[in-house]
């Protein structure tokens, strides 16, 4: 099964992104990894609806009927690293082609995102920037991925 992580707008930070690139490197060895990145919307005087509701038409278009959907949203279900590599890999053994983890833009998810989630996890319950987003995510697939091969990354 391939990972991604669906994401709403380029990062503009060349070390956020260079930090992402070396875990999606070593995501590479476990499983097949790609970030996707969907155009942000805007616009002087655009309405936080508006903006959820293009950038959720954006984000449903790369997302296929047969993906298992998780959205990464500060309500969502948080969980322990060891929590974590046991949720990816009960979705890994589902089957299927593609485990989707998405992350909505500066005013989240429109409805009909959210209607097409199969979970929601949240990485923290503070706030941070959807750029910090990627890089803490992909660390944390990394170490789940590590953590189901017993391997030293984890330390509990």
């Amino acid at each position: 099964m391939k990972a991604i992580l669906l994401v709403v707008g380029k990062t503009s930070d060349k070390r956020l992104a260079t930090l992402t690139d070396e875990y999606k490197a070593r995501l590479s060895h476990y499983l097949p990894f790609d970030l996707e990145v969907v155009p942000d919307v805007k616009g002087a005087g655009t309405q936080p609806a508006a903006v959820r509701e293009a950038e959720g038409a954006a984000l449903l278009r790369r997302i296929e009927p047969s993906d298992r959907v998780v959205l990464l949203d500060e309500g969502g279900d948080m969980l322990t690293s060891r929590q974590f590599a046991a949720f990816v890999q009960k979705r890994l053994a589902m089957g299927g082609k593609r485990l989707v983890f998405v992350v909505g833009g500066a005013t989240g998810f429109s409805p009909a995102v959210r209607g097409r989630a199969d979970d929601v996890l949240s990485l923290s319950r503070m706030t941070m920037t959807h750029q910090m987003v990627r890089l803490f995510f992909a660390e944390q697939l990394y170490r789940a991925m590590t953590i189901l091969r017993g391997e030293p990354y984890h330390n509990d």
